[in-house]
């Protein structure tokens, strides 16, 4: 069974069409590569699946139900997170609050509800170790390297068990010894049964985690296959047109 269907998916902003009859199916737990230069449409699909923007036209199926996204919040209450490229995290919080950014439980005292932080560092920790990190959860943000940056903005996904997770460029401007840190991390979604849509132009990147890879060049699909049928060459002369379709 598909964990997401995407059956002619069309998007337009008035004359200018972003995507064009875009059909792709990710199944559960298998981790799909999303690359195209810049404008070829990726983050417009990624907007699309994330509640962003309703397709102008097309069907979006989940588990093989239709559904209907009028605003991102949509999106996250059947399972669909994005991690996007600047994380969006607080630098002067510790780890554990950025987790809990928004949905800090609290409890009370007397007739004041305070920030039960005991209980966020709890499930923190359980979070970054069902993801194999060694992120602490009284750890500062600032103080933090690129991978458990992506750490914690990944483990902040998991809190609402999320089906899906879009990464956004995860490995852009960070180290190499970074760089495996991250993809660690991706294998341990796809472990775990959640699937991922990776975006990204690192193309070393994208092979070493991906099951497939999609292709989108000026709005269009032109490569939807098993990562293993594929090949860095191949994508290159995809996304530049020397290639047409594969």
């Amino acid at each position: 069974m598909s964990r997401l269907k995407l059956t002619g998916i069309s998007r337009h902003f008035g004359a200018i069409r972003a995507l064009d009859d875009i059909s792709l199916e990710i199944r559960p737990g298998e981790v799909m590569g999303l690359m195209g230069d810049n404008g070829a449409g990726k983050s417009t699909l990624v907007k699309i699946i994330a509640g962003n923007f309703r397709p102008t036209s097309g069907e979006i199926r989940l588990d093989d139900q239709v559904v209907d996204f009028g605003k991102p919040l949509d999106a996250r209450r059947v399972g669909i997170e994005v991690v996007y490229q600047d994380l969006a995290l607080c630098d002067h919080l510790t780890a554990a609050s950025n987790v809990f950014l928004g949905r800090e439980p609290t409890r009370r005292m007397g007739p004041l509800k305070v920030i039960n932080y005991g209980e966020m560092n709890r499930v923190a920790a359980t979070l970054f170790e069902r993801l194999k990190s060694e992120t602490r959860p009284r750890d500062l943000v600032r103080r933090m390297s690129g991978g458990q940056r992506q750490a914690v903005a990944i483990a902040r996904t998991l809190l609402s068990h999320p089906r899906i997770v879009l990464l956004d460029e995860p490995t852009a401007a960070i180290s190499v010894r970074q760089v495996a840190e991250v993809l660690d991390l991706i294998r341990q979604l796809r472990d775990q049964g959640i699937s991922v849509i990776l975006i990204s132009h690192r193309m070393p990147d994208v092979f070493a985690v991906s099951d497939s890879i999609a292709v989108l060049r000026r709005g269009s699909l032109v490569a939807s296959k098993p990562a293993s049928q594929s090949s860095p060459e191949e994508v290159t002369g995809l996304i530049t047109g020397a290639i047409e379709y594969a």
